[in-house]
């Protein structure tokens, strides 16, 4: 049996979602123990951050029922980074889109990317955690590789529409095809005419998946934002099927289920891993 298959695996239904936990070359008892504390921590996320639970503290917040003060301390870490992503948005990611405080488009890739450092801090170097196809990577799939992650193609069951390579990297995708109209444009409390999907790559799932959902909000000024954005890349898939992918993106674009993919060295949605 290879080193890399010798890990850890582990799926958990919470926050609305289902997190995976893919833990390569490591059984070790330290990485058990902080695999438990990593689900943990994310029952404690939702808990505390879901709109839907009406005791949970961001909704006692938003009914003025309870002080910032009185939050736990994650409450005010989470908002102070939504206030950093609207900054770095021009406006564009917003907890008050539809009127009311929300930062769930900020809560599940922070609290993935802060479950893969409770496990790293472990010792699991190379892991990917998973939270509803936003994907947190550290390190690579197996000694020599580089994780592979395939994004769900928009348009078409089941196949995919690009195939993004890399160590160390985070993989976030925002769009309407699964869910419906979910993302709004916050300055007009309206559904946003967004494209198909829009993936973006980075380092922190924290920020990448904010950044996805805000180019989604975006629609066509999307390009030039993403272009001119330090440390991310994007992928996007229109409405009639075309791409645009930003001069960095570390991927390959896709035909199908089991594609020809071809390079996109030159410039011409949910993550799957496949490392």
């Amino acid at each position: 049996m290879s080193e890399h298959r010798r890990g850890l695996r582990h799926v958990e239904r919470t926050m609305g979602t289902v997190f995976s936990f893919d833990i390569r070359g490591t059984r070790a008892p330290a990485v058990a123990s902080a695999l438990a504390e990593a689900v943990s921590w994310l029952h404690h996320v939702d808990e505390v951050f879901s709109t839907y639970r009406p005791d949970s503290a961001v909704s006692r917040l938003a009914r003025g029922e309870l002080a910032l003060d009185d939050c736990p301390a994650e409450v005010r870490e989470v908002l102070d980074l939504c206030e950093q992503a609207a900054d770095a948005t021009d406006g564009w990611f917003s907890v008050t889109a539809n009127g009311s405080l929300d930062p769930t488009g900020l809560v599940k890739g922070w609290a993935a990317e802060r479950a893969a450092r409770i496990l790293q801090a472990a010792g699991a170097h190379d892991l990917c955690v998973n939270g509803g196809g936003d994907l947190q990577l550290g390190g690579e799939a197996a000694p020599g590789t580089p994780w592979r992650i395939g994004i769900a193609h928009p348009l078409r069951p089941r196949e995919l529409c690009s195939v993004v390579t890399g160590r160390d990297l985070a993989v976030a995708t925002s769009g309407s095809a699964e869910r419906g109209a979910h993302i709004l444009d916050p300055h007009t409390g309206t559904p946003a005419a967004g494209p198909a999907s829009v993936t973006v790559v980075g380092r922190s799932l924290t920020m990448a998946d904010a950044c996805a959902t805000a180019a989604f909000a975006m629609g066509a000024h999307a390009r030039d934002w993403l272009e001119g954005l330090d440390g991310h890349e994007g992928f996007v898939v229109a409405w009639d099927g075309s791409i645009w992918h930003t001069r960095g993106f570390p991927g390959t674009a896709c035909d199908g289920v089991r594609p020809g993919c071809r390079s996109l060295d030159r410039p011409s949605s949910s993550g799957r891993r496949r490392g």
